[in-house]
């Protein structure tokens, strides 16, 4: 019985989801063009899958261990299952071999169950809480099955019974992993991830590779639309990427803004586009609802408006301006869906096409087109800050080794303090430099995280035509924001240069034996990494390395390194300024306050301001820059020293 049962719900299974693949693939393909590497990605795939994203899952042991169980055994198991009981090829080898991967199989869906007992919050329940069992019994069923083909068993052995019992299983099992795999469910995420991983649209953060700089629109096609209104918008390997979430809630886990209680939650969010492009309503999403906004309120469909500024739609304004594009969704996400990409293209679309930037937003854009700066200051006062320094000049130097890009910091008097620090190491390293003064403009971030991308790029390609002046050998800013635009960002409107962050520099200028210096007397120090200096640029040892010269021994926070939690001062979230129950800041410093430390080492000046405007009582907080400065040791009498690039090795931080 089960050789005539088996072959017929293996290939119908089979054909049912070769047809659930191609209405899938139809309706990823509703979005807009995208080029990708058709041939090249599909033979890239397996090393994707078995090293950089393993490498992402293996931050977790224990759903490491069980997914190369699960997964692994799963793929082998499904394989052999079809030509051992598919096409009938009854030989003992393919027998044992299919019994082994069953085995494995069935040993990693035991720990997937054991999980879902007390599941965390953040992973989805609903169809989720089945899959453990729809696992063991694919395993269960299929390893019976084949024990007569590897001659433990008879053939026959049970009799009708068993065999009726086993087909049951069988039918379960595969119509769960074949069926639901392209019709939709929990294992959904199996196809759709292995095509994503394909035609990924950053193929470039595979191999090693990193990728965090927003795709520039282009403004000069008439017919491009500004920004994503709908989800048919975005391009179909976007789509793709939405489709692929395996809902882990390892995005919601770390998001700030979920944390805070602001209406965000990046799980549920890419889960709305999947059900704005199928169409329907969210009342079934089994995961944790955005804060304050209950289930079953927001539906939409493929051609129809994302957020409507007026009553209900599959999202509200205010969850896409709650990110802070920190990025940490996307650094902790198994199957590296672009979260922020898909927000700031919303945002165009708010901003561009609504004009709806809430709060401050409308004013700051209006006053980086006025002033240039988004505080709305006189341009003509942009070098007050050094009006006593001499500060050498581009326009009159023409060239210099290092050109330091000073950035809006120059308005406020906090960042004065930095920069003026920097300046100093800058002159007792007898660095050749010089700044462009008043021909410089703000690098455009603010605007282009505001969704603002004409705004943007006429910054840029202002900026881009004023360094084209001179010649120099690098950039060096101490904005991780500018430094990420200046260095990511740029590139795409002509203008390609070697930035560095200027903690990066200070370390080279320490290691070069440009630097004398004494030893600090801060005895309690914890360093907190910047969102764009991170996990945007993967610098997290030159800052620790520097504290490390002048004598610090840093306490690190819990999460620190790639895991650090934002201030919340990245992305215009303190410009939009989206209500929750609590503030980042204030939650940033209480991971601060953990470590006893009454010291705060940054290296930004969003992040300084972010931290300091916590209510005391609240440790002190200090840029690398002073820091280095504070002990820097006169000699003003020692040979000039050029620093020498040093070889740097990544720290391992948590």
């Amino acid at each position: 019985m089960l050789n005539t049962i088996l072959p017929i719900l293996l290939l119908a299974a089979l054909a049912l989801a070769a047809i659930g693949a191609a209405k899938r693939f139809y309706m990823w393909r509703r979005g807009r063009p995208a080029q990708v590497d058709w041939l090249g990605g599909l033979l890239a795939m397996p090393r994707r899958y078995l090293v950089d994203l393993h490498h992402v899952v293996e931050r977790d042991r224990y759903m490491s261990r069980t997914h190369v169980a699960t997964a692994g055994g799963f793929v082998l198991a499904a394989l052999l299952a079809i030509v051992v009981h598919g096409f009938g090829l009854h030989s003992r080898i393919l027998g044992f071999a299919l019994l082994a991967a069953t085995a494995l199989m069935f040993g990693g869906a035991l720990f997937v169950a054991k999980r879902r007992l007390d599941p965390p919050s953040r992973l989805s329940k609903g169809p989720w809480m089945r899959l453990p069992k729809s696992l063991l019994m694919f395993s269960a069923s299929f390893f019976i099955a084949t024990l007569p083909v590897a001659g433990i068993l008879p053939e026959g052995f049970g009799g009708w019974l068993l065999a009726a019992i086993l087909a049951i299983g069988v039918a379960w099992g595969v119509s769960e992993l074949f069926f639901g795999m392209t019709w939709g469910g929990p294992m959904k995420h199996a196809f759709a991830g292995a095509l994503h991983l394909a035609w990924h649209r950053r193929a470039e953060r595979f191999g090693g590779g990193r990728s965090t700089g927003l795709k520039a629109l282009d403004l000069s096609d008439p017919m491009a639309p500004l920004g994503v209104e709908k989800p048919t918008d975005f391009t179909w390997n976007q789509l793709l990427g939405f489709d692929a979430c395996v809902q882990c809630g390892k995005c919601e886990a770390m998001c700030p803004a979920f944390a805070a209680g602001q209406p965000l939650n990046p799980k549920k969010l890419i889960q709305d586009m999947v059900i704005g492009l199928a169409g329907g309503n969210d009342a079934k999403f089994a995961g944790s609802p955005y804060p304050g906004k209950p289930l079953g309120e927001h539906s939409g469909g493929p051609h129809l408006p994302i957020v409507a500024l007026e009553g209900k739609a599959l999202v509200d304004a205010e969850t896409l301006w709650s990110c802070t594009t920190c990025r940490a969704c996307v650094e902790e996400c198994p199957m590296m869906i672009e979260h922020v990409d898909a927000i700031v293209d919303m945002r165009r679309h708010l901003t561009l096409e609504k004009g709806a930037t809430p709060n401050k937003g409308a004013e700051v854009l209006e006053n980086l087109i006025a002033t240039d700066n988004p505080g709305g200051f006189a341009p003509g006062g942009r070098l007050n800050w050094a009006a006593d320094l001499n500060l050498p000049l581009m326009s009159e130097q023409k060239q210099a080794d290092v050109l330091f890009w000073v950035g809006d910091g120059a308005f406020d008097m906090r960042n004065q303090r930095t920069l003026r620090a920097f300046v100093k190491i800058l002159k007792a390293a007898k660095v050749d430099f010089a700044v462009l003064g008043l021909e410089e403009r703000d690098s455009g971030d603010v605007a282009r995280r505001l969704g603002d991308e004409a705004t943007f790029q006429s910054l840029a390609k202002r900026n881009i035509a004023t360094l084209a002046q001179y010649r120099f050998k690098r950039i060096v800013s101490c904005d991780p924001h500018s430094f990420h635009v200046l260095k990511n960002e740029y590139g795409a409107l002509g203008g390609s240069y070697e930035v560095l962050h200027h903690t990066t520099f200070i370390d080279e200028l320490v290691k070069s034996g440009a630097l004398q210096l004494g030893q600090s007397k801060a005895d309690s120090v914890t360093y907190h990494d910047p969102c764009y200096l991170g996990r945007y640029n993967g610098e997290y040892e030159a800052p620790r390395a520097v504290l490390k010269a002048i004598g610090i021994e840093v306490k690190e926070m819990q999460r620190s390194g790639f895991r650090s939690r934002c201030c919340g001062g990245g992305g215009g979230a303190p410009i939009t300024d989206i209500p929750g129950k609590q503030r980042i800041p204030d939650m940033r410093m209480a991971d601060i306050k953990e470590t006893g430390a009454e010291l705060v080492a940054v290296g930004c000046p969003q992040c300084t301001a972010m931290l300091e405007g916590v209510v005391a009582p609240r440790p002190e907080i200090k840029d690398i820059a002073e820091l280095v400065a504070d002990v820097l040791i006169d000699s003003t009498d020692a040979p000039a020293k050029k620093p020498t690039p040093a070889k740097r090795e990544m720290a391992e931080v948590h």
